[in-house]
């Protein structure tokens, strides 16, 4: 990571971002997120505020201020290989509990009691294996690649415009498409 640069293109602005990283490394692939989250770690981003738990819950909706980008990192099984990246906008959880709340949920606590959230990007990676005590799939790992890939090519550019063109791009057989 040392000759390579994060942050914006020459005369843009910075913008602070938070990233979420959601999963729980005892439980296979489900530590996708945590693995991505341990390499932001030793990065030492400029203006990144990083965040990392098993389950995003109400109280995370205060990591959103004063950040004017949020990136959520997870896990999925129904999550088209390697993985998806996509916008994201504040819904309310459908949930009757206040723990395990969806990206959108949380933006929308964020919105109910502070303002509008910044904008939101979910980065899911696709997982086969969650069974408790499980390591990592072989196939995850790929999908981790493939992932850290698109993560660092958003990282370079941290420009809402940007990351709205990233969006609906999948890496495939290493091409893009």
């Amino acid at each position: 990571m040392s000759a390579w640069w994060i942050g914006p293109s020459a005369g843009a602005e910075a913008m602070a971002l938070v990233v979420f990283a959601i999963g729980n490394p005892s439980r296979g692939d489900d530590a996708l997120g945590p693995r991505l989250m341990a390499e932001l770690e030793s990065w030492n981003l400029p203006d990144v505020r990083l965040v990392s738990d098993f389950q995003l819950q109400i109280e995370h909706a205060l990591d959103l201020d004063d950040r004017d980008l949020a990136l959520f990192i997870d896990a999925g099984t129904g999550t088209p290989a390697p993985y998806s990246f996509r916008e994201i906008h504040p819904a309310p959880d459908r949930s009757i509990s206040s723990h395990a709340l969806s990206p959108e949920a949380v933006l929308h606590v964020y919105e109910e009691i502070r303002r509008p959230p910044p904008p939101a990007f979910v980065l899911c990676v696709r997982g086969e294996d969650f069974q408790l005590g499980a390591e990592l799939s072989g196939i995850a790992a790929a999908h981790l690649t493939a992932a850290r890939n698109h993560l660092l090519d958003c990282l370079a550019t941290i420009d809402v415009a940007y990351w709205r063109q990233r969006t609906g791009l999948v890496q495939v057989s290493g091409k893009q498409g």
